[in-house]
């Protein structure tokens, strides 16, 4: 079920029940390409849909995403992104003991799934993967740390992400990247942006 609340005369915040079903309205709303409307934030539960005002209006999107075919198992696609990882983070122990599984099998598992980005968020750069295996579905650390280094691979939840930027945060940390995603002399300064494949790589160094 999906309910509306208006943004101004420029965005309609469109709420629904859960993760997968803001994956599928996303997807639809980008297939369907409804006139007026310029930008979409997808998130956990909801998809904000930024619209031209001398194109259309908060009502008539209203009208048109009320009546549009959504499909919870289409997602929306936006290539693929490989990501080198040396798997040396201060918590893959942990977090292999909280799984029941050693530190190689929470690698593998890792490595092993494509993971998609749902959403973006928290700072710049920062994408929420989702399509992991079960198994590395670990709650955020306790007592979250002050200061992660940029580039840290992490777990959260049915979550895993990368930190763009040297930042607090309570994520489970099993690994590094040297990849930046943040960079803004790039065309798109995020390198994860909603609908991207992403493939863990284990590296040496």
């Amino acid at each position: 079920m999906t309910s509306f609340l208006r943004c101004g005369r420029e965005a309609l915040l469109a709420e629904v029940d859960d993760l997968d079903a803001a994956l599928a309205l996303y997807a639809a709303l980008r297939s369907a390409a409804l006139p007026g409307v310029v930008d979409l934030v997808p998130a956990a539960r909801t998809v904000l849909i930024k619209i031209d005002p001398a194109v259309t209006s908060p009502a008539a999107v209203r009208e048109a995403v009320a009546v549009l075919p959504v499909d919870t198992r289409h997602r929306a696609t936006g290539g693929t992104v490989e990501i080198p990882v040396r798997y040396d983070g201060p918590d893959l122990v942990e977090v292999a003991e909280r799984t029941g599984l050693s530190p190689d099998q929470v690698v593998a598992l890792h490595t092993g799934a494509r993971w998609t980005v749902a959403f973006a968020g928290f700072v710049p750069g920062f994408g929420y993967l989702t399509g992991g295996d079960p198994r590395l579905d670990v709650p955020r650390r306790d007592s979250p740390r002050t200061r992660i280094p940029a580039g840290s691979v992490a777990l959260a939840g049915r979550f895993s992400g990368v930190y763009p930027s040297d930042s607090p945060g309570g994520w489970q940390l099993i690994g590094s990247t040297t990849q930046r995603m943040w960079d803004l002399d790039r065309p798109e300064p995020a390198l994860l942006v909603p609908g991207v494949e992403v493939i863990f790589k284990a590296v040496d160094r």
